[in-house]
């Protein structure tokens, strides 16, 4: 029987001083983590084996690739500007999946008695344990296959892909380190609700740049590589090409500047742990003064109407800054919203009507309005007993959004309109905008009425289970009935550009727009009200379900 007071394995190794030791059990620990996991779940196992094989086979189509590409002129271009990007995934990962290696959060074994150095040297050794470090190794090796000519060469190349290795691994460790308070706090899970926009917007440029090449070729990155090339650690790899093509002393200063990167890197790392082991966290700090943050909000209530609708818009406002899956759904619509219009303008097949994007993805954030509280719509709905308190409610957070909408779709047009050179558009295209906007905000306000739906806290699902349907009439049915609202102003704007002098009077679809869309929304925030305030127990009933 074992006693409750012998040493667990981890403890026993932390208090000798054997360096092997620690990292040896730290290694262990590693391994249970990943073991312990996969026994939780069948499914987490199949999870795991999936992508596991599918990473190793993309990862293996991918070093093909590279070792195909040996002898081609612009080889060193490919596996230098590669490992950078390697190097940039492996520093932004841990900010957006801080879940993925439970071993990234040293704070738990801030209470064992290890020194941050060698607990820093076991991490690191530990940090190559993974499908990541073994797919990113056959990449390295990859890149320096492709540019690795001559005896030299190969034996840099044997060098020169564990050091690169090494660093990528300790610059993720060391950005981790320093953002651990951030990544197990409410703005850490606030990135991780991100990462699926910064991966959607990193997929578009990175084909926005892949079309560019197609057409011009690999030689205008030459200029690039050339000074990538000394920056670690594809200085690694460059130093396997200037190996290859003669410049000894080029490749030693290389390999240097890899390895005092690494060096550097693990004294920050080891310092960020010091730091974490003798600074308090946010748990014994006082929080800030309430006097203080009364303040805050007083300021920003200067700035609001009075009575129940800005007290509405405030509190709207502050949930899209504050509530993370709000935030997601804002910011991948701010985006999507300015990537449509200027990536087409950009690419020189653009039409100046995809401005129009801007206003349509921000004007979807008015479908289900009442979900977007899920819970707490409750208490919302006690201070609702009469169609005025919903109407001046519906205004309030359509007023919030116009906020943030009606210049940011002004901006986005502009900015097309600079780009595409098409400045007689200008008006015509904003009373577009403006018009699609209003029969957006009018149908989201009657669709959060008839057709709510609640919205999980947790996870990245944007609808509770068995509601899905009530998603997509309330989402599609509205942008569709949109679009039928807007026909007039649709209509009249076909009938000025196809009349022989109809250019001189576009001008005047900018104050019809507004005028229009200003109207429609009025008309729906008054539709809405009354099934607002009639239904309410429905409508609390369904965006509580999450």
């Amino acid at each position: 029987m074992t006693s409750l007071d012998s040493p667990t394995p981890l403890t026993a190794a932390a208090s000798t001083p054997s360096r092997a030791s620690v990292t040896a059990t730290v290694v262990r620990l590693k391994l249970s983590l990943l073991r312990n996991g996969l026994r939780q779940s069948t499914g987490r196992q199949t999870a795991f084996i999936l992508g596991g094989l599918g990473a190793l086979l993309f990862t293996a189509t991918q070093f093909l690739g590279l070792v195909f590409l040996r002898g081609h002129a612009h080889a060193d271009v490919v596996a230098v500007l590669g490992t950078v990007v390697l190097a940039l995934g492996w520093a932004v990962m841990p900010l957006f999946f801080p879940g993925g290696d439970e071993t990234l959060d040293p704070t738990r074994l801030v209470m064992l008695p290890l020194r941050p150095r060698p607990l820093a040297r076991a991490l690191l050794v530990a940090s190559l344990v993974g499908i990541g470090p073994l797919a990113t190794l056959l990449l390295l090796t990859g890149g320096a296959v492709s540019v690795a000519h001559g005896a030299a060469a190969w034996v840099t190349a044997v060098v020169a892909v564990p050091l690169a290795l090494l660093v990528c691994v300790a610059l993720a460790r060391a950005v981790a380190a320093a953002n651990v308070r951030l990544l197990t706090s409410r703005k850490g899970r606030d990135l991780a609700v991100l990462s699926g926009l910064v991966i959607a917007v990193g997929a578009q440029l990175v084909n926005f740049g892949a079309q560019r090449l197609g057409s011009a070729g690999l030689g205008q990155l030459d200029p690039v590589a050339d000074v990538v090339r000394w920056l670690p650690p594809a200085s690694a790899v460059g130093a396997v090409h200037s190996v290859s093509e003669g410049a000894y002393g080029t490749a030693a200063v290389q390999l240097l500047l890899t390895a005092a990167a690494l060096a550097l890197l693990v004294t920050v790392w080891a310092g960020s742990l010091t730091r974490l082991m003798t600074a308090p966290d946010g748990s014994t700090i006082q929080p800030e003064d309430s006097a203080a943050r009364e303040r805050t909000s007083a300021g920003l209530g200067r700035l609001l109407p009075a009575g129940r609708t800005g007290t509405v818009m405030e509190r709207s406002l502050r949930y899209i800054w504050r509530d993370p899956k709000t935030k997601a759904a804002w910011i991948t619509s701010l985006a999507i919203g300015l990537i449509v219009p200027v990536f087409n303008a950009l690419q020189g097949r653009g039409s100046i009507y995809f401005a129009c994007f801007a206003a349509g993805m921000l004007g979807i954030q008015m479908y289900n309005q009442f979900g977007q509280d899920t819970s707490a719509f409750w208490m919302v709905a006690m201070t609702i007993s009469s169609r005025r308190d919903a109407c001046l409610e519906l205004r309030g957070r359509a007023l919030a959004l116009l906020v943030v909408t009606l210049p940011y779709a002004t901006l986005v047009t502009v900015l097309t309109t600079a780009m595409l050179g098409a400045w007689s558009r200008l008006p015509e295209v904003l009373g577009l905008s403006f018009a699609l906007l209003g029969a957006m905000l009018a149908t989201g306000a009657w669709a959060s009425a008839r057709f709510p739906y609640s919205i999980p806290q947790e996870g990245h699902k944007n609808v509770a289970p068995g509601q899905a349907g009530l998603a997509w009439i309330s989402i599609f049915g509205g942008m569709v009935a949109a679009a039928l609202l807007c026909a007039p102003v649709i209509t009249l704007t076909i009938w000025l550009n196809i009349s022989a002098d109809g250019d001189a009077w576009t001008w005047l679809l900018l104050p019809t727009g507004a005028a229009y869309g200003t109207t429609v929304t009025l008309l729906g925030l008054r539709l809405a009200a009354p099934r607002t305030a009639s239904h309410l127990p429905e409508i609390l009933t369904a965006v509580s379900k999450g």
